[in-house]
C-alpha cells in the first residue's frame, strides 16, 4: 500500500496518460525478462540475465521511458537487480572500429571537459536542461586492452551545488561502441559500480562482431578513446524521489547526443518479489 501510495504522490511529475490503469499495472505489463537467462542487445550483443537480476528488450525499455515520463527512445535495453536498486541502459553506436592504441591522458581530457561547459550549458539553457559544470574524475578513465573496455566515473556540479556522479563504460566492437551506463544513487554509487562492473564480466558480442574479427576494409572510425570519452560524459546520475539519467551536449564537436532519460521508481523491485511469492 505504501507503494502505491508513493507512486500515486509521484502522478503529476511522471505524467501518465492513462487514467484509469494504475501505475504498478503499468510496470507490470512490461514484458520483464527474469533472471537466469539472457538478454540480447539488438543484433550485436548478449548478456546474462542472472538470478536476481531483470531485463528489458527495446520495445519494453521504450515503453518503461515512456511510463517514467521521459521521452521513450529507441535502441535502449535495460538490465538491473530486481530491486532496482540500480540499473543500466545499453546502447550500440555504429562508429566502425575504434583503434585502442591512443594514450588517454586524463589532466588533458579534463581541461577540454571544463572548457566545454559555457557552450555546453548554453544549449542546456536552449532545450530546458539544468545547468551542469564539471568538477572532476570520480574515476579516472581507465582502457582493458584485454576486455576491451574503456571506463570512467566523473562528477559534475548542478546550478544548485548538487554534486551528480555517473558512471560509464563503453565495450569496443568491430562496427562499433556499446555504450553501457549505471544509473545508480550516489550514497551507493561504489557498491553498486562493482555489482555494475561484474555483470559486464557476462556481456559478449555476437560472432562476427568482435572486435578480434575486424578484417580490413572494414569502416574505421576517424577519432580515437578520447573523443568517446569526450562524447560521453553527457549521461549523467542523479536521484530526486525517482533516478534519472539525461543525455546532453557533445563536449568535443558541439552536438546534441540522442536524448536518454530514464527513471525507476523507488519501490517498483516489489512488484518481482511478489512475482516468487
Amino acid at each position: 500500500m505504501r507503494y502505491l501510495i508513493y507512486l500515486l504522490l509521484m502522478w503529476p511529475i511522471l505524467g501518465w496518460s492513462q487514467a484509469p490503469v494504475s501505475p504498478e499495472e503499468d510496470f507490470k505489463k512490461l514484458a520483464w525478462q527474469i533472471g537466469p537467462t539472457e538478454g540480447r542487445i539488438s543484433n550485436k550483443a548478449t548478456i546474462a540475465v542472472p538470478s536476481g537480476y531483470v531485463f528489458l528488450d527495446e520495445k519494453n525499455t521504450r515503453r518503461f521511458l515512456e511510463l517514467a515520463g521521459n521521452p521513450p527512445k529507441d535502441g535502449y535495453y535495460l538490465l538491473a537487480p530486481d530491486s532496482l536498486k540500480w540499473f543500466s541502459v545499453f546502447s550500440f553506436n555504429p562508429t566502425g572500429y575504434i583503434k585502442d592504441d591512443e594514450k588517454i591522458d586524463p589532466d588533458e581530457l579534463l581541461k577540454t571537459l571544463k572548457k566545454s561547459d559555457g557552450a555546453g550549458n548554453e544549449e542546456r539553457k536552449r532545450l530546458g536542461m539544468p545547468l551542469l559544470y564539471t568538477d572532476g574524475w570520480q574515476v579516472a578513465p581507465h582502457y582493458d586492452a584485454q576486455t576491451k573496455r574503456l571506463e570512467w566515473g566523473m562528477r559534475l556540479r548542478q546550478q544548485d551545488g548538487k554534486m551528480l556522479v555517473n558512471y560509464t563504460s563503453r565495450l569496443l566492437g568491430r562496427s562499433g561502441v556499446m555504450s553501457a551506463v549505471l544509473v545508480s544513487d550516489v550514497a551507493s554509487l561504489p557498491e553498486d559500480t562493482e555489482q555494475f562492473r561484474a555483470a559486464l564480466e557476462d556481456f559478449r558480442y555476437v560472432p562476427g562482431e568482435r572486435y578480434s574479427e575486424f578484417k580490413q576494409g572494414d569502416k574505421v572510425a576517424e577519432y580515437g578513446l578520447a573523443a568517446l570519452i569526450l562524447g560521453g560524459t553527457a549521461a549523467v546520475a542523479t536521484k530526486k524521489g525517482f533516478w534519472a539519467v539525461i543525455a546532453g551536449f557533445l563536449a568535443a564537436f558541439w552536438k546534441v547526443l540522442a536524448g536518454l532519460a530514464v527513471a525507476a521508481v523507488v519501490g517498483i523491485g516489489s512488484l518481482f518479489r511478489r512475482k516468487r511469492e
